[in-house]
C-alpha cells in the first residue's frame, strides 16, 4: 500500500488529495479491437519479447504498489529501457473513478525473460493530476494520448482505441476477484509507436489531451543510468549465471 499526494482537477477547479493505492495492475493488449494490439506485439517481438497470447486479452500484470511514482527521474541499470504512454484508471476509497495518464517504464532486456518482472523493476510513472471520469464521460473518446522521447514524437493515439475505463474495471471485477474494489490503480496498456519500433532515450514526456474541455495533463521524467557513476572497469554484469551477460553502458 502506498499513499500518493496529487491533485484531483475538476472542470470547476482542483484540490490536493492523498490517494491510497492498495493494489496496482498493468494491462496488456487492452484495446477495443483486438487487431489494434497486434502491431505492438510485433514491435516488441523485434527485440525478442514474446507476449503470452495463450492468456486471453487484456492480460493482467500485478505490480507492487511501491513501484508507483510521480517523480521526474527513473533509475535504471542499462540503456535498454523505454516508456509507454497509458491511460490510468483509479478508484479511490470513496468509490469515485478517476482518470489520468502515466508511463509504464519497462526494462526491455529483462522483458525477454519475464514481462511482469520487467515492469516491476522499473516504476510506473504517474502524472500527479487526475480527472473525475464522470465529468468527461460524455466526451471521453475525444481525448488523445501522446508521448515523446528526447523531444521526438513517439506515440499518438485516441483513447477510443482502448477499453473504456468502465470496461477496464469490469474486466478486473471478473478476472481478478482478489483485488479490492477500492484503492486500486490500473495502467491500461499501450499501443505501437509512430515508427513501429521500440524507442530508447533519456528524456520522456507524456500527455493526456482533452480537446473538448481545452485542457491537458502533462508530465516528464529523465532516465538515469546508475552504472554511469562507476568507472567502466568496475561495472559488474547486469546478468550473471548461465544467461548471456548484459553489459552496463560504457
Amino acid at each position: 500500500m502506498i499513499a500518493v499526494p496529487l491533485t484531483v482537477q475538476s472542470l470547476n477547479g482542483g484540490g490536493a488529495v492523498t490517494l491510497t493505492v492498495e493494489r496496482m495492475v498493468n494491462l496488456g493488449s487492452a484495446t477495443r479491437d483486438p487487431q489494434t494490439a497486434v502491431a505492438h506485439r510485433d514491435e516488441v517481438a523485434k527485440h525478442g519479447i514474446r507476449i503470452a497470447t495463450s492468456v486471453p486479452a487484456p492480460r493482467i500484470y500485478p505490480i507492487g504498489s511501491h513501484a508507483l511514482t510521480t517523480g521526474t527521474s527513473v533509475e535504471v541499470h542499462t540503456a535498454e529501457t523505454s516508456g509507454e504512454v497509458e491511460i490510468v484508471v483509479a478508484r479511490d476509497g470513496d468509490g469515485r473513478v478517476l482518470v489520468g495518464v502515466g508511463s509504464d517504464h519497462t526494462d526491455r532486456a529483462l522483458e525477454r525473460i519475464s514481462i511482469p518482472w520487467s515492469k516491476q523493476v522499473c516504476p510506473n510513472v504517474l502524472a500527479p493530476v487526475l480527472w473525475p471520469l464522470e465529468e468527461i464521460r460524455d466526451h471521453w473518446d475525444d481525448c488523445v494520448l501522446r508521448s515523446w522521447v528526447d523531444d521526438q514524437l513517439y506515440q499518438e493515439v485516441s483513447v477510443a482505441a482502448f477499453l473504456h475505463p468502465d470496461d477496464v474495471l469490469a474486466v478486473l471485477a471478473e478476472r481478478a476477484p482478489g483485488l479490492p474494489e477500492r484503492d486500486v490503480m490500473v495502467f491500461c496498456g499501450t499501443i505501437v509507436s509512430v515508427d513501429k519500433r521500440l524507442g530508447f532515450g533519456r528524456d520522456w514526456r507524456f500527455q493526456l489531451d482533452d480537446p473538448s474541455a481545452g485542457r491537458r495533463i502533462d508530465h516528464a521524467y529523465r532516465v538515469v543510468e546508475m552504472f554511469d557513476a562507476l568507472a567502466p572497469d568496475y561495472r559488474v554484469p547486469v546478468v550473471t549465471g548461465d544467461g548471456s551477460a548484459v553489459a552496463a553502458s560504457a
